[in-house]
């Protein structure tokens, strides 16, 4: 997932799901958490999220909004990002960003976590469909252009295909996954719940022995190190540097192409949160 960064049809909220709480890992604090308790329909806090709008990139088609068609909590302890369709063909979802920030520390071990699935419509339903949930640096807020903000990726999903990818975007010409395979890992998943977590391994105290490491359900499918990067300043601003979570739904973009007529629209292609979690040794 890049960065920069109607009337719609109504429906019944589908079958809550029982959330489940934050795990715990032997050696790691729960340095911060985020759940979604409330009534169903309402939206998240705002407090802890922002509610992101005015986003235009990668070609996506989607327009986000604060809509609880779009965005909202299920009643049932989880967040629910819904693509819609209108009438005359335009598509609306969610995106959701942390107000706050993480930095991993030197010498620990950070991990961010969510627990998330998809809406489980069939593949030839879900062209288009962009699930995402990831990280950018904090300082694209203050004026550093992207890719040079650093962003982890730690779930993506396209084309309701069931494979999770975790991938790293740095300076264009040290880790552009489409020119080096070395910087994008990828897993088979599905439509269950699952955990998607990302360990910032700064235990070394040696920034090309550090590492990023991606995990679906606590299994390591795909690692990155300082010496691959090669760069000391590019991967400080990777590993080094303050971090804030992204979760959306994007619909349409570069990755996935378009949707077509044969894209479902509700609840089967949305994306489903039951908490967010960031942890330090």
């Amino acid at each position: 997932m890049q960065l920069t960064k109607s009337t719609l049809a109504s429906a019944a909220i589908p079958a809550l799901v029982a959330a489940g709480t934050v795990p715990a890992y032997s050696g790691m604090t729960v340095v911060w958490s985020a759940d979604f308790e409330g009534n169903a329909g309402d939206s998240v806090n705002t407090d802890v999220w922002n509610i992101a709008t005015s986003i235009n990139t990668n070609a996506e088609v989607e327009s986000y909004t604060t809509a609880s068609a779009n965005l909202q909590l299920s009643g049932g302890g989880t967040v629910q990002l819904v693509p819609w369709k209108s009438s005359a063909g335009a598509w609306t979802s969610g995106r959701i960003e942390t107000v706050t920030t993480f930095t991993p520390e030197a010498g620990k071990v950070m991990r961010i976590e969510a627990s998330a699935r998809t809406g489980g419509d069939a593949t030839e339903n879900a062209q288009g469909m962009w699930p995402a949930i990831w990280m950018l640096g904090d300082s694209i807020r203050h004026g550093t252009d992207w890719p040079e903000c650093g962003e982890i990726d730690m779930m993506e999903m396209v084309n309701g295909i069931g494979t999770v990818y975790g991938t790293i975007h740095c300076s264009a010409d040290i880790c552009d996954p489409s020119t080096s395979a070395g910087y994008q890992g990828s897993t088979a998943t599905d439509d269950d719940w699952h955990t998607y977590s990302v360990e910032i391994d700064r235990s070394s105290n040696d920034w090309s022995t550090e590492s990023i490491n991606f995990m679906k359900d606590n299994v390591t499918y795909f690692t990155a190190t300082g010496a691959a990067i090669g760069d000391e300043a590019v991967w400080g601003a990777l590993a080094h540097s303050p971090l804030y979570m992204i979760i959306n739904l994007a619909v349409g973009g570069t990755w996935p192409g378009d949707p077509n007529s044969s894209t479902s629209s509700g609840y089967g292609n949305m994306l489903e949160v039951e908490y967010a979690a960031v942890y330090s040794t």
